[in-house]
């Protein structure tokens, strides 16, 4: 398969190091298509395990947008990982040009099970993945596991092109491969009492009991498509779905309405890491 060049995106480390604020924009190549994000540290004492990737390239005739959040849990070793590896595998699927649903399910699962072989290296942690892929500027194809999510406006109206992966919505598959869901500790819905997502790259101690099968949803992108939020739930636990697009689409520079989500989601007093990825389709 052919790569040519990324267009250049811009970055800026408002502080600097991997567990700072980060932030950048960028386009496609006509210009017409932008994008921006912001990852901010939370307040809990260990470092960012939040990452993002948010580019255009060129492949072949095609041109593919290719973003995503990925949120890590007892380290940031996996969601690293899948920075690194897991649209190249999605590509690298033989019939990615013909069926790109199977694809990107075929790639998730596949990744999974390196992520799983690779666990004296990569360790005992794991990682949420929302990816979005725009083909073409006209045909977006959206894929999670765990509980970031991806939102779109459209005529203003949000609507999400994610499911939430949670222990009390899957807790049949859970029991059923034997695990439990306990509300302990902290008052929230645990498998096993420990991972608060019901599917997960990794976590290959509780993995007999997790799923890691992407939910996909497609979209055309028409004239009424205005922006893509991808977020991980450092933000989505503070703010609602419409609240979300509503400020993506009232700041025409996509980086700045990304920052503006983390910052109103400090303010909120979210606690996890905030990572935001703003795509801005006109205007």
């Amino acid at each position: 398969m052919d790569w040519l060049c990324c267009f250049f995106p811009s970055y800026s480390q408002l502080v600097g190091g991997r567990s700072s604020s980060t932030s950048g924009k960028g386009k496609n190549h006509e210009g017409l298509i932008k994008y921006g994000f912001s990852l901010v540290k939370g307040k809990a004492n260990h470092p960012m395990e939040d990452y993002h990737v948010a580019k255009f390239v060129q492949i072949q005739e095609h041109e593919l947008g290719l973003f995503a959040i990925y949120d890590g849990h007892l380290g940031d070793t996996v969601p690293a990982y899948l920075q690194k590896h897991l649209f190249s595998n999605i590509l690298k699927e033989e019939e990615f040009w013909v069926d790109p649903n199977r694809s990107i399910s075929k790639a998730y699962e596949r990744t999974d099970q390196a992520i799983l072989s690779n666990s004296s290296d990569l360790g005992r942690g794991g990682s949420t993945a929302v990816t979005a892929i725009l083909i073409n500027s006209k045909r977006l194809w959206v894929a999670n596991v765990g509980d970031s999510r991806a939102v779109l406006s459209r005529g203003g109206q949000a609507r999400q092109m994610t499911t939430d992966h949670e222990p009390n919505t899957e807790r049949g598959s859970i029991e059923n491969k034997g695990g439990f869901v306990s509300n302990m500790p902290g008052d929230v819905p645990r498998v096993n009492g420990q991972l608060a997502v019901s599917r997960a790259f990794g976590d290959k101690s509780l993995k007999s009991h997790l799923r890691s099968d992407p939910d996909i949803q497609e979209i055309d992108i028409d004239n009424n498509t205005e922006v893509l939020v991808l977020a991980s739930d450092g933000l989505w636990k503070v703010m609602s779905n419409q609240e979300a697009v509503d400020i993506a689409r009232r700041i025409k520079d996509p980086m700045k309405a990304a920052k503006q989500l983390t910052t109103e989601a400090l303010k909120r007093e979210s606690k996890d890491d905030i990572s935001c990825v703003v795509v801005r389709f006109r205007g």
